[in-house]
């Protein structure tokens, strides 16, 4: 049984909303950071990353960059661009991405679920990455970046869904500027909130799709919290944080590429002839995606090739050891271009879907000399994995288009 509750939402007044709304922290270095907010100057990510507000020579996790975040949220709060709901409701968040659109629900996730493996992972988190995190959602009191949640589509929520968007005028509706439409609509309707609410509670299991860390994150502060009020009942906003839940049949995972830096000290000759053992390789004229599992394009001195998995690997049904990233690891990037951990390894590099195939040709020719593109992981792969207690390779997954930052703030 899941517990996704409505929630108070702290959001943006319609008229900036398109201002407000900003990409993932982490999707930016500082430089980029900067550049973006100096660009939109009532942009969440001046929240997010508050050391844009700083000369570089204040440390991006200094104290004082924390305690900026709080100040600008809160000023932003007092001046009218946050508006604070007054009831506890569900939001429709819907992505249209190149005509394609996915719509979730905004909601807030279990502490406990998370904990208890109700809500399921298939990736590990570093602590260091997490303090971030951490930090930034104490000192705020407010979790204000989603966590990207996947379930098996339910009829029930579907339905109050598409009637709510067929019927009801959107809070907001606009498109960014990278072309992504983003619509919201509030579920306010008390019949609505909790049949939604008892839907899900006859789901079992809910998936991270994106934002491992964050997650981690926003549990650990709710765990702090809890030692801090020793006698809480469950109640609090901090046994919860945010998350925008989708229906596993709308979502699209896009392939998450890898360029290498060199041979691994062979010839290409002798190169290809050690990939034939476990892959057949075909020439191919121009520039190709993977049409199916099981096959990678490669893309070497100025030409690709089709690289199709062998029968014995195909045969293999471990849901971990038979995804495509974990083929070409085991099977190419490491027996033959010596990459052990790509965790570590700086001679491999990893390339979101997004940057299409003119981004491996590019990067082969200038800083690499191979790389690869990948069939994508699908979700039903990542529910395997999850379901086993199982943990997927690094980079296997890239979802789009992102969820934004600043369209809602939980307060804990």
């Amino acid at each position: 049984m899941a517990i996704i509750k409505p929630f108070v939402a702290v959001r943006p007044d319609a008229k900036v909303a398109d201002r407000v709304a900003a990409l993932p922290y982490d999707v930016y270095n500082r430089a980029e950071a900067a550049k973006e907010v100096e660009r939109e100057p009532l942009s969440f990510l001046k929240i997010d990353r508050a050391e844009t507000q700083f000369p570089d020579s204040v440390d991006t996790y200094a104290p004082e960059v924390y305690d900026k975040a709080k100040e600008i949220f809160e000023n932003m709060v007092s001046d009218g661009t946050y508006i604070t709901d007054s009831d506890e409701c569900y939001y429709i968040y819907s992505l249209v991405m190149d005509g394609r659109r996915q719509t979730g629900i905004a909601a807030c996730a279990s502490v406990d679920d998370y904990m208890n493996n109700v809500i399921k992972k298939h990736e590990n988190t570093r602590e260091e990455k997490e303090q971030d995190r951490i930090r930034h959602v104490d000192t705020l009191s407010a979790q204000t970046g989603p966590i990207f949640l996947a379930y098996r589509s339910k009829k029930e929520i579907n339905d109050i869904v598409s009637r709510v968007m067929e019927q009801d005028k959107p809070l907001y509706d606009f498109t960014a500027i990278d072309g992504i439409t983003h619509t919201v609509w509030k579920i306010a309707e008390r019949s609505d909130v909790e049949n939604i609410k008892k839907a899900f509670e006859n789901i079992g299991e809910i998936y991270i799709a994106d934002g491992h860390h964050r997650a981690a994150s926003a549990v650990k502060v709710g765990l702090k919290r809890r030692k801090e009020n020793p006698g809480y009942d469950g109640t609090e906003e901090f046994n919860y944080f945010l998350s925008v839940l989708f229906p596993d049949d709308q979502l699209m995972i896009m392939d998450y590429n890898r360029s290498v830096r060199d041979l691994n000290g062979l010839t290409e000759d002798e190169f290809m002839k050690k990939i034939e053992e476990h892959f057949d390789i075909e020439s191919l004229e121009e520039a190709k995606h993977p049409d199916k599992k099981g096959k990678v394009s490669m893309y070497l001195s100025g030409k690709w090739y089709m690289l199709t998995a062998k029968e014995e690997l195909l045969n293999i049904t471990d849901p971990v050891l038979s995804l495509d990233v974990s083929l070409l690891q085991n099977y190419l990037l490491e027996p033959v271009l010596g990459i052990k951990d790509p965790r570590t390894d700086e001679r491999i590099d990893f390339i979101g879907g997004i940057r299409g195939l003119k981004e491996l040709e590019k990067r082969a020719e200038s800083d690499m000399k191979v790389s690869f593109a990948m069939y994508p992981t699908s979700i039903g792969e990542l529910f395997d994995v999850a379901d086993a207690g199982l943990l997927m390779p690094p980079k296997s997954t890239w979802f789009e288009p992102k969820l934004r930052s600043g369209i809602f703030i939980h307060r804990i």
